[in-house]
């Protein structure tokens, strides 16, 4: 083809790096001490004691090792391998127009020492990735730290698939997972719409996976003049026994509750109403729900409208006794002191 002016040079012209002869044939091509594969000894000027070598004759390649085939004898030590120069795939080397690579065109290939693909920076933007929307309109980016922060790390992304309301995580080796990152994890949210003598919190929520907890209740009793009791649950049996250790004083000061071992943890001082707007909220926080070495605690509040249509509030602490320190709570059950838990809504979350 003809051009007006200078004929475009389309290849890769790459010399490579100088090589030693021994009492051998066989040496490895590297550029930049990288191991370097030709396309080919016909893309390959050699030059050995000053005289250019006949590809395929001469020499041969297999990946990135050059054989040479003297006539006579193996090549020595007062032998000089004076360059080798590389042409490169001269027909295939060049600028390509838009939209011509295609997808075969770009499976880059990952090695346990360098990436498939390198994105670089241009000594003032750090390297930069970004994936466009479906009409490459606009898009989001990737980009790595800038080079003052001298990092440089991997991130391995998880071998289970995501997980609703988790996170990605890492171990501190760059190893990812789905977790939960720290802060509050909503486990339940439960609507009691219909009467029930009691309401538990069992193991499926109350377990190993968090060792504190926030409680969030709001309970309608059936029966005027009723108490909200509560119950630890242990290896999934609400507990009767008189390990429950417990205080409370409404917020005016005026009553007081107290017991050492009782058989529930009595949580409000004032009973509760049954009449239109009349029921019992509070907040607990749990811990110590997995230590055999520190009892299971609670502490909070309950805000009861009480019999008499009055407001009253109530701070609580509960424990179990000492005797019973090595028991493990999997679980809560709410239960009025007469009649039935007429509706209600429930709300836990688990402590990161």
């Amino acid at each position: 083809m003809a051009y007006i002016g200078k004929t475009p040079q389309v290849g890769n012209y790459v010399k490579l790096d100088a090589i030693t002869c021994s009492s051998t044939n066989t040496y490895n091509l590297t550029q930049d001490s990288v191991a370097f594969t030709p396309e080919s000894a016909l893309h390959m000027m050699v030059s050995l004691n000053g005289v250019i070598q006949a590809p395929l004759t001469s020499f041969s390649v297999s990946g990135s090792t050059i054989t040479f085939l003297p006539s006579s004898g193996t090549l020595s030590s007062s032998d000089t391998i004076d360059f080798i120069l590389v042409l490169g795939n001269v027909l295939d080397i060049g600028t390509p127009s838009d939209s011509t690579v295609t997808n075969a065109k770009t499976n880059f290939v990952s090695t346990s020492s360098a990436s498939g693909l390198q994105i670089k920076g241009d000594n003032t933007t750090a390297g930069t990735l970004q994936l466009n929307c479906e009409q490459n309109s606009h898009g989001i980016k990737l980009r790595s730290p800038a080079h003052t922060h001298n990092q440089s790390y991997t991130l391995t992304f998880p071998t289970t698939a995501p997980v609703a309301d988790k996170a990605l995580i890492t171990d501190g080796s760059g190893n990812l997972s789905f977790g939960s990152a720290g802060g509050l994890t909503l486990l339940l949210n439960a609507t009691i719409s219909s009467a029930v003598s009691e309401y538990d919190i069992d193991s499926t929520y109350i377990n190993s996976t968090y060792d504190q907890y926030i409680l969030l209740f709001n309970f309608k009793v059936s029966s005027d003049n009723s108490t909200l009791r509560m119950r630890t649950i242990v290896g999934g049996t609400p507990q009767t026994g008189t390990i429950h250790a417990y205080e409370g004083a409404s917020t005016s000061g005026s009553t007081y509750i107290s017991s050492n071992a009782f058989d529930q943890y009595v949580m409000t001082v004032y009973g509760i109403g049954n009449s239109t707007g009349e029921s019992v909220f509070g907040r607990l926080n749990l811990q110590n729900v997995n230590s055999t070495t520190f009892p299971f605690f609670f502490s909070g509040y309950t805000m009861a409208n009480n019999q008499h249509g009055n407001p009253e509030g109530t701070t609580m602490t509960g424990t179990l006794t000492p005797a019973n320190v090595d028991k493990v709570v999997n679980g809560l059950r709410f239960f009025p002191n007469t009649g039935n838990i007429a509706s209600g809504t429930v709300k836990l979350y688990g402590i990161v």
